[in-house]
């Protein structure tokens, strides 16, 4: 079967780089139109959108804070009216540590921050879209969770390992409520994926060479390899899956 995604509007918050512009290229690889979604760093979005357009895709991009629910309608809105119709995709994709900070020195703003850029950004994205897929009675949802949601996280990183876990249990039970409405909600689980921002700032050499060598397939992840399971879960190859959560870490933790 062949992934053939033309006619859909895209939607993938924080593909200015990384993982998210991987996952923007290839939906427009197979035939998306895209919203591609920055919060500050522009010149990298524009990247993007080049990008994309230099393969004879479309693509639009969008400034906007995705923790901020008047910017999330501006977002939505600007990319259906670009397009001409509803979002098909949504990729939550948006999401940050912050800061590496022990439980014991946390503060209630960094602990907003960091609960709202990973888990209340998705909720209130996947409201905004949920009307138009319910109209069209089809929708795919995808959320991007982590590999520390299941362990917990390096040192520092509790509370955006209970925000990932957050928004995996937030996916199920969103993916029973629009089941009905043929409408899926997956979520992918990366592990070490290099050529991020992610790793730049907060791991040292030290850490990655540590962790690469416990990962089985004795690499550390790329942005491609997210995007290709993004794609899959986007795709009619994925029509009978939803509530389930894709693990891309070469098989540093088995589940």
């Amino acid at each position: 079967m062949k992934i053939d995604l033309t006619g859909k509007i895209a939607l993938v918050t924080g593909s200015n780089a990384g993982i998210g512009r991987a996952i923007a290229v290839a939906l427009a690889a197979n035939g998306a139109k895209v919203g591609v979604n920055c919060l500050r760093n522009v010149a990298q979005g524009e990247e993007t959108v080049a990008a994309i357009r230099a393969e004879g895709g479309e693509a639009v991009l969008v400034q906007a804070d995705v923790t901020d629910l008047n910017q999330i309608d501006t977002l939505v809105s600007r990319v259906e009216e670009v397009f001409g119709g509803t979002v098909d995709i949504l990729v939550n994709n948006a999401g940050h540590l912050v800061q590496r900070l022990a439980n014991s020195e946390m503060t209630e703003e960094l602990y907003e921050r960091i609960m709202d850029v990973n888990l209340k950004s998705t909720v209130f994205l996947c409201k905004r879209v949920l009307p138009g897929m319910t109209a069209k009675k089809s929708g795919r949802i995808i959320n991007m969770s982590s590999v520390a949601a299941h362990n917990g996280g390096g040192p520092g990183s509790s509370i955006y390992a209970a925000s990932k876990a957050a928004v995996l249990t937030y996916s199920k039970g969103l993916a029973k409520e629009a089941a009905p409405h043929g409408i899926t909600v997956n979520t992918v689980s990366p592990g070490f994926i290099g050529q991020t921002m992610f790793h730049a700032t907060f791991t040292t050499d030290t850490a990655r060479a540590a962790t690469v060598s416990g990962i089985p397939l004795q690499r550390e992840g790329t942005p491609e390899d997210v995007a290709g399971a993004v794609l899959y879960l986007a795709s009619d190859l994925a029509s009978y899956l939803t509530g389930e959560t894709i693990e891309i870490n070469g098989g540093m933790l088995m589940r």
